[in-house]
């Protein structure tokens, strides 16, 4: 593999890094502009994304954030709000978070 290295900072060539296996699971908790924050099963097609079977989550009721809540799946202190399906522009997109689905099932 080639390697470059200008200012201590190493560069190698595009097609030496191997693309990443990780596959994003198809229930996201998804948060939107001005603080929405939802979960559900996510489709995109263009800059037009949905969360089908959604909710609302209006508590964290975590300890931890929002990843506690994506990895250990609804707590004593969630609370979500069903919802029908939620449409989006993917620029009101702040981020997206895979979830343990075995968890979210």
């Amino acid at each position: 593999m080639k390697k470059i290295t200008n200012d201590r900072v190493v560069y190698v060539e595009k097609k030496a890094i191997k693309k990443s296996s990780m596959v994003s699971t198809k229930k996201q908790i998804v948060i939107l502009n001005r603080g929405w924050v939802v979960v559900g099963d996510y489709s995109e097609k263009g800059d037009d994304c949905s969360l089908e079977n959604a909710s609302v989550i209006r508590r964290w009721g975590t300890e931890k954030g929002l990843g506690e809540l994506a990895m250990n799946g609804v707590l004593v202190d969630t609370i979500l709000d069903p919802c029908p399906t939620v449409r989006f522009s993917k620029m009101t997109m702040v981020a997206r978070m895979d979830v343990n689905e075995s968890k979210w099932s």
